[in-house]
């Protein structure tokens, strides 16, 4: 008995030791990242958080995406024309493109997502101010009319962040956006588990099988976005010890955003990978709905007393990924540097900023600041704030919550006393900032959805101006003029520039490929 026994386990070993290769199941490939900040706002197309903008590019695709040079190039489009004078262009969609569900991208999609995409964002109300008009030809192709020439409809339609133009289905695309979208359904690189998400903790992503890639190699956000990974995770680590701790040991790839602090440490750990991700912008994004920051007076006596430099120090990040001083509201370095406007405030002065509150009328209302708990360098970047409006004699009231938290309250217009807020700090990536009408918080239409909602209707003339201006020296010239105003109108103050890094394990490929401050997790592999 024994013997027929064990004569049996052999046979069965030498079975399954038989089976071929092909009938074994591979292992789930999986990249595990900490991301920025927790997730909790899952549609793009609402909210200009950088957290949701990620999400976007994950669940969904664009109908052009800018290569690693910032040149627009087609994505879910196959082909394209336009006239002579910009006023009249034709596309036609890549066949086979589908949504996660299986179901046909068409035509119809496409343009409800660009209406939506247009009553929201800087650029597709340029477009519309300009007589934009779009019309359905077939299921794949359709046209795009403009009154007036237009000479930024592909940058437009390629637009990286802010709001990105995310192709959704017409049934979503329709909804109302005064609030998110309910569901996640895209025809992106990956499709989002919500069964295991868990805010707080993970999102979670597997690769997509209805995803349709272009034939051309990724680059930036354009080309093939197919995953060598079947499956990412993004983790919520606020605490930057355990996350630290957490890729030393290889438990995660990669940390999105390395806390300031730990940059230069890291950098001699031969096991890891730290590099430099995108350039940013500080911001102090005032509310102008209410007192004081609605009196630009007020404004500008803080804009006075903010010394780039020691903000800068404050985030922690090193001399070599930070400046002492950066005059433009485009971006130091970038093609629309100008220092227009900027001479009165080029150097920090609290005494003169005291005289200049003292004579805007401030009566003492209280500042309720929002600062962030879980994000290092944002909320030494609110200390800061809090600090040198203290410093002026600013009453301020500064309030800890995690920025998820701050995303979602950020969205009230009611006054401080009523829930609201009167000030919050975040930060802004090159291509969020570097034009007057890239940089949506320079966008001051009166009317305009952006929390801290600025007014200025001489800033947003200018912008229009400089839009439609084609001749190189005039578009220089009211380039200036907008900066110039924007120093009088301070639509929200400008904390410093400098570079942001990230961390990863030194065995994970094609790190060099990620771009501009966005996780594109479709370029790594191991």
């Amino acid at each position: 008995m024994k013997r027929r026994t064990l004569a049996a386990l052999a046979a069965l070993a030498f079975s399954a030791a038989s089976l071929p290769a092909l009938a074994q199941t591979p292992p789930v490939k999986t990249l595990k990242m900490v991301a920025h900040a927790d997730l909790k706002i899952l549609d793009p197309t609402f909210t200009t958080a950088y957290i949701s903008r990620n999400f976007g590019y994950m669940v969904y695709d664009t109908l052009f995406a800018q290569d690693s040079t910032g040149k627009p190039q087609p994505q879910m489009v196959e082909k394209y024309t336009a006239s002579k004078d910009s006023k009249q262009w034709s596309f036609t969609l890549r066949p086979g493109l589908k949504f996660s569900d299986g179901s046909p991208v068409t035509s119809a999609d496409a343009i409800a997502s660009l209406q939506r995409w247009a009553a929201r964002d800087s650029l597709g109300r340029a477009m519309v101010a300009s007589g934009a008009e779009w019309k359905a030809v077939d299921a794949r192709n359709f046209t795009l009319t403009m009154a007036e020439p237009f000479g930024m409809v592909l940058d437009a339609l390629a637009k990286p962040s802010g709001f990105p133009p995310v192709i959704l289905p017409e049934r979503l695309a329709k909804m109302p956006a005064t609030a998110p979208l309910p569901e996640v359904l895209g025809s992106g690189p990956f499709i989002f588990k919500r069964d295991e998400w868990v805010p707080g903790n993970k999102t979670v992503f597997v690769r997509n099988p209805n995803y349709v890639p272009r034939s051309e190699p990724a680059n930036g956000l354009a080309g093939n976005k197919k995953s060598n990974f079947d499956r990412v995770e993004w983790l919520y680590l606020p605490d930057a010890n355990s996350a630290i701790s957490a890729l030393k040991r290889g438990e995660v790839d990669l940390i999105e955003q390395l806390p300031p602090d730990y940059i230069v440490p890291l950098r001699t750990d031969a096991s890891l990978k730290v590099g430099a991700f995108g350039t940013y912008q500080g911001f102090l994004v005032m509310n102008q709905l209410h007192p004081p920051f609605d009196n630009p007076k007020v404004r500008q006596a803080l804009l006075q007393a903010v010394n780039q430099e020691r903000f800068m120090a404050a985030m922690g990040f090193p001399l070599d990924m930070r400046m002492a001083y950066c005059a433009t509201w485009f971006i130091c370095g970038s093609p629309n540097d100008t220092s227009a406007g900027a001479e009165p405030y080029r150097k920090s002065d609290v005494a003169k900023a005291k005289q200049m509150l003292a004579a805007s009328g401030y009566k003492g209302e209280k500042v309720v600041l929002m600062v962030p708990s879980d994000i290092p360098a944002l909320n030494a970047e609110a200390l800061m704030a809090a600090q040198t409006m203290k410093s002026i004699g600013l009453n301020v009231d500064a309030q800890t919550m995690d920025w998820a938290s701050i995303g979602a309250r950020r969205a009230k217009r009611d006054a401080a006393d009523a829930g609201g807020w009167n000030m919050y700090v975040t930060v802004a990536g090159e291509f969020d900032a570097n034009s007057p009408i890239a940089n949506a918080y320079l966008g001051a239409a009166c009317g305009n959805t952006l929390p801290g909602w600025p007014c200025d209707k001489k800033l947003d003339e200018l912008r229009t101006a400089w839009l439609k201006e084609t001749v190189p020296a005039k578009r220089k010239e009211l380039l200036d003029a907008f900066q110039a105003r924007a120093y009088e109108a301070v639509p929200y103050i400008n904390s410093g520039q400098y570079s942001a890094a990230f961390a990863a394990r030194a065995n994970l490929k094609g790190l060099d490929k990620l771009w501009a401050s966005l996780p594109t997790v479709w370029m790594l592999d191991r």
